[in-house]
């Protein structure tokens, strides 16, 4: 399955992204800026471990690979709530440095929203980054997504305390 857009594919992830997976991620400004279950370093064995993961999706694939120029150079995933959460959806995106900053991840983000709001039966779709992530939230702005919430001294990463935004975006007509 393939999301196709003017500066990115999202795909499945396959045995041949092992290199660049690893290229990418294993990178502390990336790193950085998610959540403690991505490890730094990035090794060959984490990129072996997720593409695993990635080919046995079950379909509606949740996590894509996305390339450009041949490459996949980041991720993008949807994670489905439950219960009484179970109309919503968190979005979740890493790109790798050397391709911030050329409008992929915005791209990919308006592709994987279009994608879920059709294949899940959700009516909100949210981010939560860090604060001080600015490219996070100019890439969920320019995708439509409105400010809901900051949470204070909700992180911690590297030793220190940080807080969160929530940004998120509602289906139309809800």
């Amino acid at each position: 399955m393939e999301l196709r857009g003017l500066t990115c594919i999202l795909r499945n992830w396959c045995d041949s992204d092992l290199e660049s997976l690893v290229e990418n991620a294993n990178n502390k400004k990336v790193y950085d800026n998610l959540r403690d279950l991505f490890p730094h370093p990035y090794t060959k064995e984490d990129a072996r471990h997720w593409i695993d993961i990635c080919k046995n999706q079950a379909l509606p694939l949740t996590n894509f690979a996305v390339e450009t120029e041949g490459k996949a150079v980041g991720s993008i995933g949807l994670v489905l709530k439950e219960d009484v959460h179970r109309k919503n959806i968190e979005i979740g995106y890493w790109l790798g440095e050397k391709y911030w900053g050329r409008g992929i991840i915005t791209e990919a983000i308006k592709l994987m929203v279009d994608y879920a709001f059709e294949n899940f039966d959700a009516v909100r779709i949210y981010a939560e980054f860090f604060n001080g992530n600015t490219g996070s939230q100019r890439v969920l702005e320019k995708n439509g997504f409105k400010y809901e919430a900051t949470l204070y001294q909700s992180i911690f990463k590297n030793n220190r305390f940080n807080d969160s935004k929530i940004y998120s975006l509602l289906k139309k007509g809800i």
